[in-house]
């Protein structure tokens, strides 16, 4: 097993990840631990379950209200599709101008006439 500082480990990380992942036993020692690099299998069924706590129930009603998220967004013109052509897609973004809600104008008109009555 290859054992390192974090030091060293911090000056070639990808050489040591690469060579964990090749099957080489890496560790990094942090005080009086050692801590092993090796390949973790993620799962995407029980990804969520495991990171967040969610349960499946709480994922559909998510990917419900994201679908209907999008969907909105879509009938009101605020989502647009992008090319996979880079250029095309640079164009495409430049020219797209989203409208602001009401709530932000009136945060930015608030904005503009708190500094001037504090110049004044």
């Amino acid at each position: 097993m290859k054992t390192l500082t974090i030091t060293e480990a911090k000056k070639n990380l990808g050489k040591w990840l690469k060579a964990a992942m090749d099957g080489d036993e890496v560790a990094i020692i942090n005080g009086a631990t050692c801590v092993a690099l090796r390949p973790v299998q993620i799962e995407a069924a029980d990804y969520a379950w495991r990171e967040y706590g969610a349960s499946r129930g709480e994922i559909e009603k998510f990917q419900e209200r994201v679908s209907a998220d999008v969907e909105r967004l879509r009938r009101n013109g605020q989502l647009i599709a992008v090319p996979e052509n880079k250029e095309e897609a640079f164009e495409k973004i430049a020219g797209f101008k989203p409208s602001r809600s009401k709530t932000a104008a009136r945060v930015a008109g608030k904005r503009k006439s708190r500094g001037r009555s504090r110049a004044a």
